[in-house]
């Protein structure tokens, strides 16, 4: 018998070889496996095996494949992705999956903000302008820190409050905010909303949509508040007349494609005893989340927010003192020497340390297919 070219799943059988298969935890292991032999990778991709592993990796993104699937949001590909068979379809969802289990940062962070856009409207700039909250806390080197809009004796007048996030890419689940008391003020009134409601989406126009907070590069947002498309809005959420940091969980995780999110204020509750005036004023605003790890971004390619996910390997390595990266790259190495799948190569090369390149989407679809 030649053992050389035997095959230990068509030994185990389907059923058997998938019940092994989806006890996997790790990235790194499935792709493996992909790179063992074409049988082993097409049974990896007709059973939707990334896409089981990413929903065990986060559980709480079980929107994912709405997301992906349904709305085609995400790609790996400038590719155009219609009039494709089956095979090529799940082959796509696939490298997606891939990608975004790899890409998507592992801990859910409540620092997802990383500038202040603007305010609809400040009363008193810049010692109470937007920027205040992004201080935890309601008091700064010995003084009072909040943003408060302009005075309004319409109660029902909104307002406002629009952040650029850590990354153009990041899975929202929960913002926080916390209304701001004015100790300094007769009866100490809190200057709530009645409720709140949140919006996540893009600018209509990028020079350069690579360009993020997340790779460390200046980002021109656009004062004008009509620059932005909405992809995402949340339902409404009462907001308690507290000065304490309130939790607004949303009904499941939400994809922000673009990387800028709105809280909008809806409704006054406190007026201001000194004019009549009805105000709002927010101490804190942080944004829990995943967002993309730093060597990743995404491109829009148009303006319902779909978009392409890549990765950028000229960020610095990270350093490793016990010779484990070392060992990935000469493991790497040897696979590519056996001949296997360029694409997932790149991605077992970035899991195991090493620095894979995304040059040219079309030859990553043409090494896929051979």
């Amino acid at each position: 018998m030649n053992t050389s070219s035997w095959d230990i799943l068509k030994w185990l059988g389907v059923d058997l070889s998938l019940e092994i298969f989806t006890h996997l935890d790790d990235l790194s292991d499935l792709v493996r496996i992909c790179l063992v032999s074409s049988s082993w990778r097409q049974l990896v991709i007709e059973n939707s095996l990334s896409k089981q592993l990413f929903l065990r990796l986060f559980p709480d993104l079980s929107g994912a494949a709405h997301f992906i699937e349904v709305n085609g949001m995400i790609d790996t590909s400038t590719v155009e992705s219609s009039n494709i068979t089956k095979g090529e379809y799940l082959l796509r969802l696939h490298r997606i999956y891939l990608l975004l289990a790899r890409s998507l940062n592992p801990v859910t962070r409540n620092d997802c903000i990383g500038v202040a856009i603007e305010a609809s409207s400040t009363d008193n700039n810049p010692l109470e302008s937007i920027e205040n909250t992004l201080e935890p806390g309601d008091r700064l080197y010995n003084r009072a820190s909040y943003w408060s809009s302009l005075g309004s004796r319409d109660p029902d007048v909104p307002e406002t409050l629009t952040y650029g996030l850590v990354s153009n890419l990041c899975a929202i689940s929960e913002i926080h905010i916390q209304p701001f008391l004015a100790y300094f003020q007769d009866g100490f009134p809190i200057y709530s909303a009645k409720a709140v409601r949140f919006k996540m989406g893009h600018q209509k126009l990028y020079v350069n949509s690579s360009t993020s907070v997340s790779n460390g590069l200046a980002v021109d947002y656009s004062s004008a508040s009509d620059h932005f498309i909405w992809t995402y809005v949340s339902p409404e959420f009462p907001m308690a007349q507290e000065n304490t940091l309130q939790i607004f969980k949303l009904p499941e995780p939400a994809f922000c494609v673009g990387g800028v999110l709105q809280v909008e204020l809806l409704g006054r509750v406190q007026r201001q005893e000194m004019d009549g005036l009805y105000y709002l004023c927010v101490s804190h605003v942080e944004v829990v989340g995943r967002p993309l790890l730093p060597e990743y971004d995404v491109d829009i390619i148009d303006q319902s927010g779909k978009c392409i996910l890549k990765y950028f390997p000229e960020l610095p390595e990270p350093s490793s003192t016990n010779g484990e990266i070392g060992r990935g790259r000469s493991r790497a190495s040897r696979l590519v020497q056996r001949g296997v799948h360029g694409w997932e190569h790149i991605v077992l090369n970035t899991l195991l340390g090493g620095r894979g390149m995304f040059d040219d989407d079309d030859d990553i679809d043409e090494e896929i297919a051979e």
